[in-house]
This record gives C-alpha cells, structure tokens and sequence, in this order.
C-alpha cells in the first residue's frame, strides 16, 4: 500500500508534466491498520520510526474494566462488540477500536484506549438508565 507524495494527476495550467520534487521517504511507509476483534490473546510487535517497537492487538480477551461510582478497576472477559460508532463494518466484524461498546461479564463498557496500537484494551462502565415502572 504506497501513499503518494504529492497529486501528480493531470498537468500544470502550461500544460508541462507534474515532476515529484523528491521520493517516498521510509518513515512515509503505510501500512494496513491493526484491527483487534475478540478471540484468544494475540499481539503482533511492529518496528516503527526512531527503531522504536509498538505492540498491537491482533485479538483480544480481557479488557480493564474502570467502574467509576466504586473507584475500582477490573480484570473483565469480553463478551462480543455491541456497537461500534467508528465503522459500520467493524461493528459487523467485531472489531474493537476506540469508541467501540463492548458487553463484558462486568456489563456495558466503552473502549478509551487504542488495541491495535496500545495492546491494551481499557473500558469504562457504562451506567444504565433505571426504568421508572
């Protein structure tokens, strides 16, 4: 997957050609994003700028689990994907990313961090709405 430097379609206004005033630069690699789902543990190490390494989730079991209203945070199994407002189609996929609703045993909860760039997935419970009957 090449990203372009500059739009070298079409021409000038004189109608000469566009020349690339210079090449791609390694750091300018794309690269395909790393999209956690919900499955066993796995996590992919990738070399990045500065010889610097980033782990990523590939799939993803546990999430960190903040519960607000008791300050505590919990080790909480995911569940599936509820809804994902990042991407109709990961929604679909059961890809976790961040904004994703996730049902865990401890309930309703909100991805804050970045699985495919952290390696981690922390949540925040998701009060519900008491029914009045």
């Amino acid at each position: 997957m090449r990203k372009s430097i500059e739009n070298l379609a079409g021409r000038k206004l004189t109608g000469g050609r566009k020349i690339a005033a210079r090449g791609r630069r390694k750091f300018e690699i794309d690269r395909y994003p790393n999209e956690a789902v919900v499955g066993p543990t796995q996590i992919v190490v990738r070399r990045i700028r500065g010889n610097n390494v980033k782990a990523a989730f590939k799939t993803a079991e546990f999430a960190n689990v903040i519960d607000q209203d008791a300050k505590k945070v919990t080790k909480s199994k995911i569940l599936k994907v509820t809804k994902n407002p990042a991407n109709r189609d990961y929604e679909r996929r059961g890809v976790i990313s961040k904004g994703a609703m996730i049902e865990t045993e401890s309930g309703a909860a909100v991805v804050v961090s970045r699985p495919g760039q952290d390696a981690v997935v922390n949540a925040v419970l998701v009060k519900t709405p008491a029914k009045t009957s």
